[in-house]
């Protein structure tokens, strides 16, 4: 292990984030009401351009108006390269009541955008004399935001989470594609008359999950566009799980369930995880540096993937 000990992510749910246009306040109570763990809503890409006031507006009035419950309540603000984004920040910090959790931040490229937002909402919040300081989360969606990934992760104390913003993304990398997340029709291997598919999003999810890992940020997958395809977008949840991420976006209630169900540990895992903790406790007690659980060795490696199911496990019973 390093001198540097890997921080540890913020202790919040984050299975699925729930996302809604800014310019469809009569989604807003329905959106409350899911089982989302977070919601996002939207003043970016799903807003046409003659909308992003009246959407900043419904926004504002939404998060004092509403009971968003428990849930992280995130707004995505527009792109720093937009004439829109300053705005956004001002009405939501000078306007929106301190019930508003998180900002997102669209297309960020480098340490330096996230100072540059971070720089605004520490004024504001000075000046306003806000209590609970705004949170950011961060979407990795050009060929920039790739490249300075570690940096971006390390930008700032009040950076959460991360995400992967397929589509534009893609778009960025001049990659040959328009779906939005999944495997990829031409994105395959051949072999003796068979076709093999791969992952073309693997390196860059592993690149966000180490980057996040690092430095005690949330890893979060992104989209999938086809909300009629449950099993497309349940094997890329799992895909994404595996790597390491923590939840999925929803663009589609159908896609909520779907999310809690992947990023949520079975029974049967916080079971054996609690087990492997008592087994390791009763070494320890007895002296032994390890344990043996049901025939295989059980360490602090072993102990620290458990203690991860447990916490998990504990604030879904929450």
């Amino acid at each position: 292990m390093s001198f540097r000990v890997q921080p540890a992510p913020p202790a919040r749910l984050n299975r699925c984030q729930l996302f809604g246009p800014g310019s469809r306040p009569a989604l807003f109570e329905k959106m409350a009401a899911s089982e989302a763990d977070v919601i996002n809503l939207d003043l970016e890409d799903s807003v046409a351009p003659d909308d992003k006031e009246q959407a900043r507006k419904n926004i504002v009035q939404a998060i004092g108006d509403i009971d968003w419950g428990t849930r992280t309540l995130s707004v995505r603000i527009n792109g720093l390269d937009t004439q829109f984004w300053y705005r956004d920040v001002v009405d939501l910090l000078e306007q929106a009541g301190d019930r508003l959790d998180q900002i997102m931040i669209p297309k960020a490229g480098n340490a330096a955008d996230i100072y540059a937002v971070d720089a605004l909402v520490s004024s504001i919040e000075k000046a306003r004399g806000r209590k609970k300081p705004i949170s950011f989360e961060v979407i990795i969606e050009t060929a920039a935001g790739i490249s300075h990934v570690e940096e971006i992760a390390a930008s700032s104390p009040r950076l959460q989470a991360m995400s992967l913003g397929a589509a534009d993304f893609a778009a960025s990398m001049g990659m040959a594609t328009t779906g939005i997340g999944g495997t990829q029709e031409n994105y395959y291997m051949h072999r003796k008359g068979s076709k093999y598919w791969s992952d073309p999003w693997h390196w860059v999810q592993a690149n966000i999950v180490a980057a996040c890992r690092t430095h005690g940020v949330l890893p979060v997958d992104g989209p999938f566009g086809d909300f009629s395809d449950a099993e497309g977008f349940r094997a890329q949840a799992r895909r994404s799980a595996t790597l390491g991420m923590v939840g999925k976006w929803a663009i589609h209630p159908s896609q909520i369930a779907l999310a809690n169900e992947v990023f949520s540990p079975s029974e049967t895992a916080v079971t054996e995880a609690r087990e492997i903790l008592a087994a390791m406790d009763h070494a320890q007690k007895t002296g032994a540096g390890a344990a043996v659980y049901k025939g295989r060795l059980v360490d602090i490696a072993s102990v620290r993937q458990a203690q991860v199911i447990v916490r998990q496990a504990e604030l879904i019973a929450q």
